[in-house]
């Protein structure tokens, strides 16, 4: 039996929004997508009125032979934006972010990810895995990826810095992200990647900062252990929150249990980050996220 080819109408698109709240908005859209033999199949908004934002995000497919090309879409669609004052995107919902994963030593999160993407439960283009260390080579040649080892030392962090930054832009990548990636980022990096950077680490901070966290928790008796995905800034460790987990810990828990059950809800809400950015889910509101979550 052969595989019948996608046609045209199966295909979907993204339009993501973020504008001043203004009346009329959502029908102005679906009026647009109608007009041009568009049908909306999802569609999420939020009225932020605290600070008078409005955030929506639609898929839509073709209902009728006429709807036009995405290039004539979004030419006709500019007439809306301008009207409203949006700040806009259109995305094919095939198309896949390329990106590039950076780890160090630890290497859960890196194995949670390229298993979700062999599995085809990641939504995205694996390109490539840069570290400063060499341990996770063998792994990441077996799964069939390049491994780009880029050693980092205090008095060569510009020229690696520089040298992982030529791969990003060499690999076309649109998304880092930092699978426990052991290296703070200097300003001028995370200033190149903004936006396009996202990283996770245990939600301890700022109780439990430097080594063995799992460890220094154990000893202050915590309840609670979690993880924290967000966007890379400037900040350490305080950009835009995408997704966060807890899980609940008692007396009868070892230092080894807080480690691994930390590295499970790592694992779990890094790809559900990863996840939501490439399905142009997470918008930005300041300091803050919206996510229109599955």
């Amino acid at each position: 039996m052969t595989k019948t080819s996608k046609t045209v109408a199966d295909e979907r698109y993204i339009l993501v929004i973020k504008c001043p709240d203004r009346k009329g908005v959502v029908g102005a859209v679906s009026g647009f997508l109608a007009d041009n033999d568009a049908s909306i199949v999802e569609s999420n908004h939020f009225n932020d009125a605290i600070a008078d934002q409005f955030y929506m995000r639609t898929v839509f497919r073709a209902d009728g032979p006429s709807m036009p090309p995405a290039e004539a879409l979004e030419q006709g669609f500019e007439l809306i934006a301008r009207r409203f004052g949006m700040e806009w995107s259109l995305h094919a919902a095939a198309a896949k972010p390329r990106v590039l994963i950076a780890v160090s030593k630890f290497g859960h999160c890196l194995y949670d990810l390229l298993h979700r993407w062999r599995s085809g439960l990641l939504p995205v283009e694996i390109v490539g895995v840069m570290s400063n260390h060499d341990a996770m080579r063998s792994f990441v040649e077996w799964s069939g990826l390049a491994y780009h080892h880029l050693p980092i030392t205090p008095s060569t962090k510009a020229e690696q810095e520089a040298q992982f930054l030529g791969l990003v832009e060499e690999l076309r990548v649109d998304l880092v992200v930092l699978a426990r990636y052991m290296q703070i980022l200097s300003p001028a990096l995370c200033e190149q990647l903004s936006r396009r950077c996202i990283n996770i680490h245990h939600s301890f901070l700022p109780s439990f900062k430097g080594a063995k966290p799992y460890h220094q928790a154990f000893d202050r008796g915590v309840k609670i252990i979690g993880a924290t995905a967000h966007y890379v800034t400037t900040d350490l460790d305080e950009g835009p929150i995408i997704e966060q987990g807890v899980h609940r810990v008692d007396h009868g828990h070892t230092p080894e249990d807080l480690v691994q059950m930390g590295q499970d809800i790592e694992c779990a809400v890094l790809a559900r980050a990863v996840t939501w950015h490439a399905e142009r889910r997470v918008l930005i509101n300041g300091v803050k996220t919206v996510v229109f979550g599955r």
